[in-house]
């Protein structure tokens, strides 16, 4: 079976600024992206229906027998066994959103419900699921990610050890600890949830890690770190200060103290000593944050939601975020006092205003950043940021 990971074009600007560079399938929310828990239950070769600017990264390749799956959908044993049972001629669907369709297909537009309900035969899936279709469900959804992710990986297998005299572990059986991983005087409480410790990852001395909590693999907590639960810090990052209920995709700094409440961080971020963000508000009301699709500030149903950045954005020491913030890709932002709750992608500045961070000067940052972690900024990458910087000058204000 040849499995296609297919984009739906409104729930992907539904969940920018993390899908400007990558497709839905790549977010990471519990211990794994999406993709690599299709990975593990379904067991194929996989490709991706995106966007055009994203496909010469991030091809499709189809076959004689394509099974197009919503890359936004979260599997798990009940819609796997839903899929086998699927025919050729049929679509499979939850309260009109498409699931699963076997076909062939170039657009993702063609890859609707109501376009595709013509030609199909209707299968409804009784069962709830589970699917990031906006920006905070990634955090929102992350404890429930996590315990299915920490059953998946770790059953059948054996921990390794933790073997350091000074570290103390609560519930230790539900603690797995990969190869490699180090601990200099910690406490790891896992009484209120699992905690997956990645390959070569370093907990730094007097750190605190409650579950659920994923500490992927080569990331390192710096000395006196507070993971207060329900939290994934991304392979290859350094995180300090204090961090709840967030999730920070890999490759990114949150190397000082500072609180992180409720959030999302992409790839490749550095958020700068000190910097806090409000997850919120003094008034106890609903936060409410930028949508794309809609081009305004919606309602997230939750009085608990901090900060989303994209890929390749910085701040500098001392930031401070409102609640409900959303900060684009590449955006540098620094000063005293709270800059606005939309900084749109290619924007520098802070409280006293935005201009735009012009594109060659963008570049020169990138590969550093980059070449630090033993990566690349490809042509590839280069053609994708492109695109945003022109998609999102109409946010710009100069």
């Amino acid at each position: 079976m040849n499995i296609i990971l297919f984009d739906d074009p409104h729930t992907k600007t539904d969940l920018l600024p993390f899908t400007y560079t990558r497709p839905i399938s790549h977010i990471r929310i519990g211990i794994l992206e999406i993709r690599e828990k299709w990975q593990k239950w379904l067991h194929s070769d996989y490709s991706y229906l995106a966007d055009q600017y994203l496909q010469e990264k991030y091809p499709q390749y189809k076959s004689t027998k394509n099974l197009y799956l919503n890359a936004c959908v979260l599997p798990d044993a009940a819609l796997v066994s839903g899929l086998k049972n699927l025919g050729e001629e049929e679509l499979l669907h939850h309260e009109g959103m498409l699931i699963a369709a076997y076909g062939n297909f170039d657009h993702p537009e063609e890859l609707s419900f109501e376009r595709l309900s013509v030609r199909y035969k209707k299968v409804a899936l009784q069962l709830q699921i589970m699917a990031v279709r906006q920006v905070y469900e990634i955090f929102k959804l992350n404890r429930q990610a996590l315990l299915d992710d920490f059953q998946l990986l770790t059953q059948g297998r054996t921990s390794e050890p933790i073997d350091d005299p000074h570290t103390v572990v609560y519930n230790r059986q539900q603690v797995f600890v990969e190869e490699g991983a180090q601990f200099r005087a910690a406490i790891i409480n896992a009484e209120s949830g699992p905690i997956y410790i990645g390959k070569e990852v370093e907990i730094g001395e007097g750190s605190i890690v409650r579950g659920a909590t994923a500490i992927c693999d080569h990331s390192i907590l710096n000395l006196g770190t507070k993971i207060r639960g329900d939290a994934t810090i991304g392979p290859h990052c350094k995180v300090g200060g204090e961090v709840s209920n967030s999730v920070i995709f890999g490759y990114s700094s949150k190397a000082h103290d500072g609180f992180l409440g409720n959030s999302v961080i992409g790839e490749w971020c550095n958020l700068g000593a000190d910097t806090n963000t409000s997850n919120l508000k003094n008034n106890y009301t609903n936060v409410k944050i930028w949508n794309s699709n809609q081009e305004r500030f919606i309602d997230t149903g939750s009085q608990f939601c901090g900060l989303m950045m994209g890929d390749h954005s910085k701040c500098g020491i001392n930031t401070m975020f409102n609640t409900g913030t959303v900060v684009g890709v590449s955006a540098n932002i620094f000063g005293s006092g709270f800059p606005r709750a939309f900084i749109p992608s290619f924007s520098w500045g802070g409280a006293q205003g935005f201009v735009t961070f012009q594109w060659e000067k963008a570049l020169e940052a990138m590969p550093k950043v980059m070449e630090r972690r033993k990566k690349i900024l490809t042509e590839d990458d280069k053609r994708i940021l492109a695109h945003i910087f022109e998609v999102t000058k109409k946010h710009r204000s100069a």
